[in-house]
């Protein structure tokens, strides 16, 4: 991978990371269509992943402070409740990484069926928001666990994290500023987390396929560019505008089945 795809790659990460399109089902489309290793690049998936989530740092910062400020006040309040709920939406994401880390990986391989397939289950999910009309609860415990299956089941490239997460989130009958918050908000620990991990097994080696300047490229230019759309995003999900999305996933997927099988 040279800095031009990962320049490109990295972009196209930031931009979907936070709008419900898929960042993983992207990533791989693009891997395909730069002729990229898909099998040789997971490492930079990470790498964007993390820029991401630096980014989603930046926007919320004032709410992390907040959240921390509460959590070492070291009682129960409304900030650890709050983090109560961020880590029980984490425990399927988790088993899968524990349990099923090589199979997850296994479908980032370039298979453009299976993405486009993905993306029409995401299409179907945004379409299912506008069949839920009271948006007025609190996200309780077991919504943050249902929301969290969502999340997990997004480890497969073509279905979006923000949009499952968020969709989850609506059709359980959550408000909308609230669901968009907790889905960012989320995310953090176990990408950081699998970051990490990736490291400590050697994953940042010259083994990994990829040079340190395309991996600092793509770094720099989803964390840019993820800013710009995680603050799109939030306006987005308080209007309750995701139809062009449905409509935008569905045609994406069927365009990668159609392409992939006619030739």
């Amino acid at each position: 991978m040279n800095w031009l795809e990962a320049l490109i790659l990295g972009i196209i990460q930031g931009l979907t990371e936070f709008l419900p399109v898929s960042s993983s089902g992207h990533l791989e489309l693009g891997k395909a269509l730069l002729g990229v290793n898909a099998e040789n690049s997971l490492m930079f998936t990470v790498v964007v992943h993390g820029a991401t989530v630096l980014s989603t740092i930046v926007v919320f910062h004032k709410d992390i402070l907040k959240l921390l400020r509460g959590l070492l006040a070291f009682r129960w309040n409304d900030e650890t409740t709050y983090i109560a709920r961020i880590f029980i939406s984490m425990i399927p994401v988790i088993f899968l990484g524990i349990f099923f880390k090589e199979e997850v990986e296994g479908f980032f391989t370039g298979n453009v069926v299976l993405v486009g397939s993905m993306l029409i289950v995401t299409s179907m999910l945004l379409l299912s928001t506008y069949l839920v009309k009271n948006n007025t609860k609190k996200i309780s415990f077991l919504d943050s666990f249902i929301i969290g299956v969502a999340q997990a089941l997004a480890v497969l490239p073509g279905i979006s994290r923000s949009g499952a997460t968020i969709s989850t989130g609506l059709l359980l009958g959550n408000k909308k500023a609230n669901v968009a918050r907790f889905s960012f908000l989320m995310v953090l620990i176990p990408i950081i987390g699998a970051n990490f991990k990736d490291i400590y097994d050697g994953g940042m080696s010259a083994e990994a396929g990829i040079g340190i300047f395309p991996l600092l490229v793509g770094f720099l230019a989803a964390f840019i560019s993820g800013l710009l759309a995680c603050k799109w995003m939030i306006g987005i999900v308080k209007k309750g505008n995701l139809i062009y999305f449905a409509i935008y996933c569905f045609l994406l997927g069927t365009i990668a089945i159609l392409a992939t099988t006619a030739f």
